[in-house]
């Protein structure tokens, strides 16, 4: 009897062949997708429109010291937006506009950027860009964002200023709604709303958004 062997019913707990494993996927980030583009002008096309808005909105806002102009001209300095960003976000005009600042160091570098962006579009604008978007459902918790930091500045619904600090607050938060962008939102507009002389400081301009934001980041 031993020589036999009696196939019986597998039960619940019968060992199974281990299934395959799945396919593992690494999401390439922006840091590395910039990263892999080593010519010049293919890193200069990859483009976050979230980071064009972002100093697009520093250099509108009035009363910006000079270095958060410059940080923000340099930056800018390193892309080349599409013709379709530079339609959409209308980057185009604020840069144009700081030609005209008193200081001529902003506004050399304004001229600068705007001609080495008419000198691409107009040599390899069939070259292909790079646009890195927001998805929507995140844009409209960060106007929800906006419209209180708004109320809390006690200023008019989509001002400048306002737009300012969340775009500053989104981007200390690796550019995620995530719960320290939430707690951090929360903070300033609890500042702003309960300490009228921080208000008055990020509306005068001698407390800086960058540093206000930095500040409250939890």
């Amino acid at each position: 009897m031993d020589r036999f062997v009696v196939r019986c019913a597998r039960g619940p707990q019968s060992p199974r062949r281990a299934a395959l494993a799945p396919r593992v996927c690494r999401q390439v980030t922006l840091e590395s997708l910039k990263a892999g583009h080593r010519s010049f002008s293919l890193s200069q096309r990859v483009v976050v429109v979230e980071d064009i808005k972002r100093w697009k909105s520093i250099l509108e806002l009035p009363g910006q010291p000079k270095e958060n102009l410059m940080e923000a001209l340099e930056e800018l300095k390193k892309k080349i937006p599409s013709k379709e960003v530079l339609l959409s976000t209308k980057i185009g005009h604020a840069v144009s506009k700081t030609r005209k600042h008193p200081d001529p160091e902003v506004s050399g570098l304004a001229k600068a950027i705007c001609r080495e962006w008419r000198a691409f579009l107009r040599e390899r604008s069939n070259r292909p860009c790079i646009e890195v978007r927001s998805h929507p459902g995140s844009e409209a918790l960060r106007r929800n964002a906006r419209k209180l930091l708004c109320e809390a500045l006690q200023l008019e619904i989509d001002h400048p200023l306002a737009e300012n600090i969340e775009r500053e607050a989104f981007h200390l938060c690796s550019r995620l709604i995530s719960a320290p962008y939430r707690r951090a939102v929360r903070a300033l507009v609890f500042s702003l709303k309960h300490k009228p002389e921080t208000r008055a400081g990020v509306k005068d301009g001698t407390l800086t958004v960058p540093a206000f934001v930095q500040s409250h980041k939890k």
